[in-house]
């Protein structure tokens, strides 16, 4: 049975891939039957450069794609010519958090909420307490000169 996979390339823990058409007998690197293209998904944004006409040739000759594969393709569009409908990547479920970790997610959302609701609210404007105006007009000071 022939698999599209990733055959991989590259040095140490820089890995880039070679989609390549395969028996399913043999070794992730081992022979191969065509090149269909490459991917590096280590820069940013991952390049993704297959040849879609040998792809779509070897889809419909009955190859299956790994896992891997299929949602390279998916992300490309390529899957959606062959199959002719989207279908949308299937993950792993997580586990739920568990009771405590739960409340204390629903008290940090509170915590949230609120200084959101008060950085979005208008400054209230409190009244402040006016000093009485004191009377400016004293009594002029005077000097007292010592007579002896």
């Amino acid at each position: 049975m022939v698999k599209l996979r990733l055959k991989r390339v590259g040095k140490k823990k820089q890995p880039s891939y070679r989609l390549v058409a395969t028996d399913s007998r043999n070794a992730r690197d081992g022979k191969i039957i065509e090149n269909l293209g490459h991917y590096n998904p280590t820069i940013h944004p991952a390049v993704i450069a297959f040849d879609e006409e040998k792809v779509l040739l070897w889809l419909k000759k009955g190859a299956s794609p790994s896992d891997v594969v299929k949602k390279v393709l998916l992300k490309t569009g390529i899957w959606e010519k062959f199959s002719g409908k989207t279908e949308a990547p299937v993950y792993k479920s997580a586990k739920a958090p568990k009771k405590k970790a739960q409340e204390r997610m629903k008290q940090a959302q509170e915590k949230r909420e609120k200084q959101q609701a008060a950085a979005a609210a208008p400054p209230v404007e409190t009244p402040q307490a006016q000093e009485p105006v004191e009377a400016e007009a004293q009594a002029p000071e005077t000097t007292e000169t010592a007579t002896a």
